[in-house]
C-alpha cells in the first residue's frame, strides 16, 4: 500500500502523520484520537464531522486528508484551553443546547467560526451558521440561544476590561 507524509497543525500542534493517499480527513482524525469529530452521514449533510480548516468550517467526511497538507485544523478537542471550557461551550451547557451530544461538537465548531468572523451576530446569522447541522434532540432553538448568549457575554466582558494603556495610567 502506498503511503505519504502529511504535515499539518491540529489544535495548535504541528504534526506529521503517515496517510494513505485516498484517506478521508474524518478517518485520519478519528484514527489519531480526535473522537469529537463524529462519523455521521458521510455525505456532508449532517455536520457531525465539522472541523475548522484555516478558520473555516468544513465537513471532514468530504475532504481527503492529503488536502490538509500545511493547513491548520481546529477540532472540538482544541476549543477548550487548559481544561477550561470556551465561553461558547459554557453557553451550550447553560442553555440546554446539549442533549445526546452527537451534533454538539459540529455545532460548536461552526458557531466558533461565526463568532471569530462576526463577534456580534444576528439571530439570522447564527441560524445560517448552524444550518448545515442536523439535530434530533434540541429543536435548534437552544443552540441558537446559546450562540447569541456567548456573543453577548463576550461583548459584555469586552466592555468591562479596560485597555492596557488605561490600566497603566
Amino acid at each position: 500500500m502506498k503511503t505519504m507524509e502529511l504535515h499539518l497543525t491540529v489544535n495548535g500542534k504541528s504534526l506529521t502523520w503517515t496517510i494513505a493517499p485516498g484517506e478521508l480527513l474524518l478517518d485520519l482524525l478519528r484514527r489519531q484520537g480526535y473522537f469529537g469529530v463524529k462519523r455521521g452521514c458521510e455525505k456532508g449533510e449532517c455536520g457531525a464531522c465539522a472541523v475548522l480548516l484555516d478558520g473555516k468550517p468544513i465537513n471532514s467526511c468530504l475532504m481527503f486528508a492529503a488536502q490538509a497538507e500545511g493547513r491548520e485544523i481546529l477540532t472540538i478537542e482544541g476549543v477548550a484551553v487548559d481544561g477550561k471550557l470556551d465561553p461558547l461551550q459554557e453557553a451550550f451547557l447553560d442553555h440546554g443546547a446539549v442533549q445526546c451530544g452527537f451534533c454538539t461538537s459540529g455545532m460548536v465548531i461552526s458557531a466558533k467560526a461565526l463568532l471569530l468572523r462576526c463577534p456580534d451576530p444576528s439571530e439570522e446569522e447564527v441560524r445560517e451558521a448552524l444550518a448545515g447541522h442536523l439535530c434530533r434532540c434540541t429543536g435548534y432553538l437552544k443552540p441558537v440561544e446559546a450562540v447569541l448568549a456567548a456573543a453577548s457575554r463576550k461583548k459584555h466582558r469586552a466592555r468591562r476590561v479596560k485597555p492596557v494603556a488605561e490600566v497603566a495610567r
